[in-house]
């Protein structure tokens, strides 16, 4: 396949390109920063140099134009409120749009565990732009035809991967949606890279959101149990 991965050059994506291009797939890694090339072409995939917060839905159509998958991984950081929402939530959501314009059939992006509309958190508190932002951009991404996937990792660790997971929000009533309940809260972003491409190379988990830390089963069962939700 021929995959777009937006954010190119964050962890998580860095350690995404050699699984996909490993595996066969055709890497363009979108970033920003020209000094950014040789250290994605190290990685196997293809620098493509290009400002999605500044790109418009027609230039973007463009940009991802012939790709089987779209891959958003990328994010403003926090702190400052005027750009999470710029990136997180409108660039994205200009993507969305323009892969739809493309004809492209999949699209694959990053949020975080406990992503919703009515996440809780109050607005003097400096997670509360990322929390607005990613749940506006999920829920446009459900009402798109993309065949979407929302990855929601825990909290990020730059462990090593331990290739196992577990996958919340499975339980009885929903009891083991708080990581808390579950014992951990965390999972590396090698390990989140791995579920990507997991996810890249299944047709079966369309319309599901996925939300998981580290836990004790393998990603590829991990992900049985969230396709049959």
């Amino acid at each position: 396949m021929r995959i777009a991965i937006i954010g190119g050059h964050g962890k998580i994506a860095l350690e995404l390109h050699p699984l996909l291009s490993e595996a066969g797939h055709e890497v363009d890694a979108i970033i920003r920063n020209p000094d950014q090339q040789a250290a994605i072409a190290e990685r196997g995939a293809n620098p493509v140099v290009a400002d999605v917060q500044s790109l418009s839905v027609e230039e973007l159509t463009e940009l991802l134009r012939g790709h089987d998958v779209v891959v958003w991984s990328a994010g403003a950081g926090g702190g400052d409120p005027e750009r999470t929402f710029a990136v997180d939530r409108d660039a994205a959501i200009r993507t969305m749009d323009a892969a739809v314009a493309a004809g492209v059939p999949r699209y694959v992006i990053v949020s975080y565990l406990g992503a919703t509309t009515d996440h809780g958190v109050p607005e003097d508190n400096s997670f509360f732009a990322y929390a607005e932002a990613k749940a506006a951009a999920d829920e446009h991404l459900r009402g798109t035809d993309l065949a979407w996937t929302i990855v929601a990792p825990g909290a990020l660790s730059l462990e090593a991967p331990t290739g196992h997971l577990l996958v919340v929000g499975y339980g009885p009533d929903d009891a083991d949606r708080d990581p808390s309940v579950v014992g951990q809260s965390q999972v590396s972003r090698a390990d989140v890279a791995r579920v990507l491409a997991a996810v890249v190379e299944r047709d079966d988990l369309g319309g599901v959101m996925i939300e998981f830390v580290n836990g004790p089963t393998p990603i590829a069962e991990a992900l049985d149990a969230a396709a049959q939700r």
